[in-house]
């Protein structure tokens, strides 16, 4: 009986299934992680001015509060008062220490609509102050008219 012998060469794979399954990845992520959007609300038309200008660098721990025009604030996806803004703050305060960050580390970026009254910014900031928040972002349009 006859043995056949293999040819000789280099045997390579078949790349198809790897290369599909990392363009699939990079799909699934750039859908997921969106970061243009993540501090944005719809419903949140910022105010402009010349001063404006972008951050130069990532804030480390920041914290997105977003107040319309009618006083309410939105965070994390939920709409509420002011006066009902306390847990909320204490979630997130408890989300930093269990990464073992102060409080004074986190910035919270108030986004307030172009028609919020003063007043509720700053009853906004001061809710913030009493939970133990120190640093603060506001956000405005850069005014490009110019």
């Amino acid at each position: 009986m006859r043995v056949r012998r293999k040819p000789e060469g280099v045997l390579e794979g078949d790349m198809t299934p790897m290369i599909d399954m990392t363009f699939q990845l990079i799909a699934f992520f750039m859908v997921l992680i969106n970061f243009s959007q993540t501090e944005q609300n719809e419903r949140i038309q910022l105010p402009e001015s010349e001063l404006a200008k972008p951050p130069e660098a990532p804030l480390e721990s920041p914290i997105t509060l977003h107040l319309t025009k009618e006083g309410t604030v939105i965070i994390g996806g939920e709409e509420v008062f002011m006066e009902g803004l306390r847990p909320y703050l204490v979630k997130e305060a408890d989300v930093l220490a269990l990464q073992n960050k102060p409080q004074s580390e986190a910035t919270i970026i108030v986004r307030a609509h172009r028609d919020a009254r003063t007043g509720d910014v700053q009853k906004l900031i001061e809710t913030c102050q009493k939970n133990n928040f120190e640093k603060f972002a506001l956000r405005a349009k850069e005014d490009l008219s110019e």
